[in-house]
């Protein structure tokens, strides 16, 4: 029987994914298949959501799960809720794998902003060419601006996300010096972005700041308290010396 569940969608949770495999460690990889192709993995992977806290507490109850790491995306906040819940209802273990949130420098012209609906606000009322950087989930509500926005997205959409915007395939890690070049293409004026963390979505950021260009920044959700490292290193320690019995 499985005995970690590994909650993954990032590029840390791919890197645990092969250190597990490396060890011959049972595990079991969980995408909430939000993408059309998910970054093929080297253990058994499931694609799909629990059906919920008591879905997720049966899972790991038939499975034999002894220990859950969630690594999640930080905005993956419902998920990241009902693992804390969940665990905590089953008796296991968990842990979480949370990349350190991006912090401004002095060269940096950062507004930090609580939510999706006030980076919308934050926006200028007058047009403005906006790089944004949130993913396919959200899109909606801007709108209400009247802006042109270009969409960097994984998956084709089915029809224009926005009424004006430029939609854009790419998958992550991305560079710097292309993604300069990427806003100085499409005249961006605005990049609104979400606190992910981590090095492979920073390169929008540190062009950004080479331009000039000002970034509203929307802050990662509040969660419950919970045991959280910054390393697949920190995860496997954890998995050695805990009680745990993998």
């Amino acid at each position: 029987m499985t005995r970690i569940l590994i909650l993954g969608g990032t590029t840390e949770a791919s890197v645990l994914a092969r250190a597990l495999a490396a060890e011959g460690k049972d595990a079991v990889f969980s995408y909430a298949g939000r993408t059309d192709g998910p970054v093929t993995q080297p253990l058994p992977t499931r694609v799909g959501g629990f059906g919920g806290v008591s879905g997720l507490v049966a899972y790991l109850r038939a499975e034999s799960i002894r220990a859950v790491v969630d690594a999640t995306h930080p905005f993956a906040a419902q998920m990241s809720r009902n693992a804390v819940e969940a665990c905590g209802l089953a008796g296991v273990p968990l842990l979480a794998l949370e990349r350190p949130s991006w912090v401004a420098g002095n060269d940096d012209n950062w507004s930090h902003v609580p939510s999706v609906d006030a980076a919308v606000r934050a926006l200028p009322d007058s047009p403005a060419r906006v790089f944004l950087a949130i993913g396919k989930q959200n899109l909606a509500g801007f709108a209400a601006k009247p802006h042109h926005y270009l969409l960097r997205l994984v998956d084709a959409p089915e029809a224009p996300p926005l009424p004006d915007c430029t939609v854009i395939l790419a998958r992550g890690p991305f560079d710097a010096d292309a993604d300069k070049a990427l806003m100085l293409q499409h005249n961006i004026s605005h990049i609104v972005a979400k606190n992910a963390g981590g090095a492979g979505a920073e390169a929008k950021l540190i062009a950004a700041r080479a331009l000039g260009l000002p970034v509203i920044l929307i802050d990662r959700p509040t969660l419950p308290a919970r045991e959280v490292v910054a390393s697949v290193a920190e995860v496997m320690r954890w998995l050695a010396h805990a009680d745990l019995g993998v």
